[in-house]
């Protein structure tokens, strides 16, 4: 079995109020979820308006296919015009580690 992560650092536009951010990330977060069907959240940065780290997680029993699903969420992300990614992390782990 393995694990997956990507952890997304965001700058997001002229944002005022956590509202705001919200309004922001939960399309963002739905549309992650949505096409990569793995697991999706805010996962730092919660108290600031501007700044969002948004994290994915995929298990599965092949490590190219966790590797599909990071790819996609990277480019999904990438592709998004209201946000600026900063920066992008990610992790692999087999369970046998």
């Amino acid at each position: 079995m393995w694990i997956g992560w990507i952890e997304f650092d965001l700058l997001l536009g002229d944002v005022h109020s956590l509202k705001e951010k919200r309004s922001i990330l939960r399309p963002i977060i739905a549309d992650l979820s949505r096409r990569t069907e793995a697991a999706v959240a805010e996962v730092a940065d919660h108290d600031l308006h501007r700044r969002a780290v948004v994290g994915v997680a995929v298990v599965a029993s092949g490590s190219s296919h966790v590797r599909d699903v990071l790819d996609r969420a990277e480019r999904t992300v990438a592709d998004r015009l209201e946000i600026t990614l900063l920066s992008a992390r990610r992790g692999l782990h087999s369970s046998d580690d």
